[in-house]
């Protein structure tokens, strides 16, 4: 069962999941990156581009999803370099540092709680997160083309896109898509038309709406949201 809650860390999310029967499981793209608790170790999901097929596993997830653009400078890597993966936390810090957290994680009576703490802790001790990458993530997410976007911010077609590879893992078109994608979920998940959906996200028109689900999920869009029809 998936749950999750605002975090005390500004824009970021705390979840949890613990698997309710076998059978592979499916993380959607959302821009994001997160710091991974699984039995024991500590890892960083990269963004993704497409759906990440987990195997299943048995054991219980939890995780800090931070907001968008700003997990780089928390985490020390650029989004680029973790991009469809899945990182052992000690390939990017060191190893001394990990193991210490580890067992910190492991004494705590409320394992999610201490995992949000490191995350508090880190971006603490982190510059703050650059605030035109929140108005990146802002203008795309209002369906804002990215030429107009960064006409808006200053930047040139380039140096947006650079800016979005080390920030985001991807440049600022995937990032539109990715974030077109979720808007067109939510709004099916509350019920409204597939035909609606599509207009209201940014779509062509329904066929796009499905072509770019079934791409960037894996599966038709009715599979995805468990319904037999829009």
């Amino acid at each position: 069962m998936y749950a999750e809650r605002a975090s005390r860390l500004p824009g970021a999310v705390v979840w949890t999941n613990t698997p309710g029967g076998p059978g592979a499981g499916r993380v959607l793209p959302d821009g994001c990156m997160d710091l991974l608790w699984n039995d024991g170790r500590l890892l960083v999901a990269g963004p993704d581009t497409r759906a990440y097929v987990t195997g299943g596993e048995p054991t219980a997830w939890a995780g800090v999803r931070f907001y968008p653009g700003t997990a780089p400078g928390f985490l020390g890597v650029p989004a680029h370099e973790v991009r469809d993966r899945r990182v052992d936390l000690a390939d990017l810090w060191p190893a001394s540092e990990v193991r210490r957290l580890r067992g910190r994680i492991e004494a705590s009576a409320d394992t999610v709680t201490a995992l949000e703490d490191v995350a508090l802790e880190r971006a603490a001790d982190a510059e703050r997160p650059d605030p035109l990458l929140r108005q990146v993530v802002t203008a795309l997410d209002s369906g804002h083309p990215v030429s107009a976007t960064a006409d808006q911010l200053g930047y040139g077609a380039r140096q947006l896109h650079r800016r979005c590879l080390a920030a985001f893992g991807y440049g600022p078109k995937t990032l539109a898509r990715i974030l077109r994608l979720q808007r067109a979920l939510a709004l099916a998940r509350d019920g409204v038309a597939f035909a609606e959906t599509a207009v209201r996200a940014g779509y062509a028109d329904q066929a796009h709406l499905a072509r770019d689900v079934k791409e960037l999920s894996g599966v038709p869009l009715g599979e995805l949201l468990g319904r037999s029809g829009g």
